[in-house]
């Protein structure tokens, strides 16, 4: 049976000059963690009715680590860490599509994102149903913003470690924002204009990136973009975040990473995330943007699994 990766393999075959792998590289769907393991697909379904399409991969012994990425984007950001195999040899690796985004529904209505809590109660359904012991929540930009939406609704006590990547803690300072957010607004559609909204779009993701990806990769990026309709995007926009007193309390183990080049959340939300958290530690990437991720993969998978390894000696 094909897993995940050899079907997107075969789809992105097209795309990429030479037949290249596009977003499967570095690790490949041949990987020996990846047959070992395979891939298993679930569909969570939330208190508010939505069906929420998550995708488990790696060691089902090994520690948790829960995904989730951000405004526009769709699980498959997180290819290589679910596709690196060493990473999937020692741990459950599962990544979804937040509400809006992906393969997970997308209703009209602003019930379904305005509220902090909806939010709160994804990740908790993620968690719950797929029995995610002790999670390491990966929140990168937006998805900073869900697990405080998390944190304010159900606390830390069932989250064995955190890492804020390039991630929104705070939206008290606009300082701490990049130049891109220019984008945000004709990207989500301030414009109806089709054509305002795709450009936009394009620029915002060139943006999202110091060391760009290559052209197959980006193209693929730009579709998972694109799957998120107008009103998601108008949605996901003005939500308050007011988090410090639960980052203060955090006592479980915190990594936060950003890249000194990001020009979406500037380096000063994550050295701000990093003074409040206690014990926090801050890996700044000094030849990253807003994806490191993706722009460091060795060095972040290598900071992911120490802090993932943390959680058992905790």
């Amino acid at each position: 049976m094909q897993n995940r990766r050899e079907v997107m393999a075969s789809g992105l075959a097209g795309l990429a000059a030479g037949g290249a792998p596009g977003l499967l590289h570095p690790a490949q769907a041949q990987a020996p963690a990846a047959a070992e393991f395979g891939y298993r697909r679930h569909m969570v379904r939330t208190p508010d009715g939505l069906d929420i399409a998550a995708y488990e991969y790696g060691n089902p012994e090994g520690q948790p680590i829960l995904l989730i990425h951000g405004y526009q984007q769709a699980a498959l950001s997180w290819a290589r860490q679910t596709g690196d195999p060493a990473l999937a040899r020692e741990f459950r690796l599962v990544a979804y599509d937040i509400r809006g985004h992906g393969m997970s529904a997308k209703p009209e209505d602003d019930r379904y994102y305005k509220p902090g809590q909806v939010w709160a109660d994804e990740v908790k359904a993620v968690i719950d149903q797929l029995r995610l012991a002790r999670p390491v929540l990966v929140g990168w930009s937006y998805g900073g913003r869900i697990m405080g939406d998390y944190l304010n609704a159900h606390g830390h006590a069932a989250i064995g470690g955190m890492n804020w990547v390039a991630a929104t803690s705070s939206v008290a300072d606009t300082a701490r924002f990049g130049r891109a957010l220019r984008w945000i607004a004709p990207a989500t559609g301030g414009s109806p204009d089709p054509a305002t909204a795709i450009a936009a779009t394009i620029a915002f993701l060139h943006a999202c990136f110091e060391q760009a990806p290559g052209a197959a990769d980006f193209q693929t990026m730009l579709a998972f973009n694109m799957m998120v309709p107008r009103h998601v995007r108008l949605g996901l926009g003005g939500r308050p975040l007011e988090i410090e007193a639960r980052l203060q309390a955090l006592d479980i183990p915190v990594l936060v990473t950003h890249g000194l080049h990001d020009r979406v959340s500037d380096v000063s939300m994550g050295r701000y995330t990093a003074s409040v958290v206690p014990n926090a530690r801050l890996s700044v990437y000094d030849d990253a943007g807003h994806s490191p991720f993706w722009e460091d993969t060795p060095r972040f998978n290598r900071e992911l699994a120490e802090l993932a390894r943390s959680v058992r000696r905790a």
